[in-house]
């Protein structure tokens, strides 16, 4: 058994899916259901006795003790976040009270639990805590990329929280000895990712014949991740990771934000032709760009190769065609989170049964 939480969330919703498609080791999955937290993602396994879903917040210590106690995992991978850079910058006190303060009651949960655990069980343990490369900052063009060796730098809300979180972890292991890895990962894209991320955005803005808003000159660039590389990774520094070690879990992708809105562009051209047989291209506008708006991310996965012997399955050619694949064929489930309507089938499926 594992506990997993923020598994309804995006990169956590394709974490439990492709675990339970692997093996039958079931998984408790917590999450607050905010409005990233969609259980339709999970409809395919809620019937599925492997896979106990319950309502709740990771700051909740009463709960996560309980969940413990009566589960007895032998890892907890948390993804619980607040994650969307411009949601920060308008309300950063979610990310602080979700990314730092839950983050903190997790840890002391956990260490209440892992102390009281003996022999094997105890020595087996994990705490794996998922976070971003954007810890780190911002690169200039000519720069190296991140290694685990990079300090510290964030610049909006979102990334300092997930600082803090990441240093409380660090800090829990060497202080109190509890047995941690930490992932830093690059952009994520892939399927069920809620659209107001840059990839779903221009797909589900580009069909429906609104304009594809890219900030400044588009010339931002990130490091991007097919999502179910990202839980190959996970489950990998899981499975071998050295405790206390940091791995850094990218791409080999780094692409402007104006080519990715092309490249997704000219997709959507073969796969899904415009009425008036107009490229979707000239649905682009540049809008003002963001406050502290970082430039460019990149990661360097060498570590995580080396030690571990992971790399990515996906080209950035091969994982965006599958992406505007899946959009192409679940229209349904787009139009249930762009509605709401995702949380009355929440309501309706799950409400009482967790």
């Amino acid at each position: 058994m594992i506990l997993v939480t923020g598994g309804a969330g995006f990169i956590g919703a394709n974490f439990v899916l492709d675990w339970l498609a692997r093996q039958d080791e079931p998984v408790v999955n917590l999450d607050k259901l905010t409005y990233a937290g969609n259980l339709e993602t999970l409809a395919s396994v809620k019937d599925d006795p492997r896979h106990i879903f319950v309502h709740g917040d990771i700051g909740d210590g009463a709960l996560v003790d309980r969940l413990l106690a009566e589960h007895r995992p032998r890892a907890v991978v948390n993804f619980a976040a607040e994650s969307h850079v411009d949601r920060s910058i308008h309300g950063p006190g979610d990310f602080i009270q979700t990314n730092v303060l839950g983050t903190f009651h997790l840890l002391e949960s956990v260490r209440g639990y892992w102390a009281g655990l003996e022999g094997d069980a105890k020595s087996a343990f994990r705490f794996l805590h998922v976070s971003t490369d954007e810890v780190y900052g911002t690169l200039k063009p000519t720069d190296p990329a991140f290694t685990e060796e990079n300090r510290y730098e964030p610049n909006s809300p979102y990334s300092a929280s997930k600082a803090a979180s990441d240093h409380l972890v660090r800090a829990w292991h060497h202080t109190y000895g509890l047995p941690v890895l930490t992932t830093n990962c690059s952009n994520n894209y892939g399927p069920f990712h809620f659209p107001e991320k840059l990839i779903p955005l221009m797909i589900v803005n580009a069909l429906a014949g609104k304009p594809l808003p890219v900030y400044g000159d588009g010339m931002q660039v990130r490091d991007w991740l097919y999502v179910k590389d990202h839980c190959s990774a996970i489950r990998r520094v899981l499975e071998a990771g050295h405790l206390g070690e940091t791995y850094n879990v990218g791409g080999w992708n780094e692409k402007p934000n104006i080519e990715i809105v092309r490249t997704i562009c000219a997709l959507l051209d073969e796969l899904r032709p415009r009425d008036d047989g107009r490229p979707y291209a000239d649905q682009i506008t540049y809008v003002t760009d963001r406050p502290g708006h970082d430039r460019r991310y990149a990661i360097d996965a060498r570590k995580l190769e080396r030690e571990l012997g992971w790399t990515p399955a996906e080209t950035f050619d091969s994982g965006i065609r599958k992406t505007v694949e899946w959009y192409l064929a679940n229209g349904e489930w787009v139009r249930n989170v762009q509605s709401g309507a995702y949380r009355e089938w929440v309501s309706k499926q799950y409400e009482g049964k967790a």
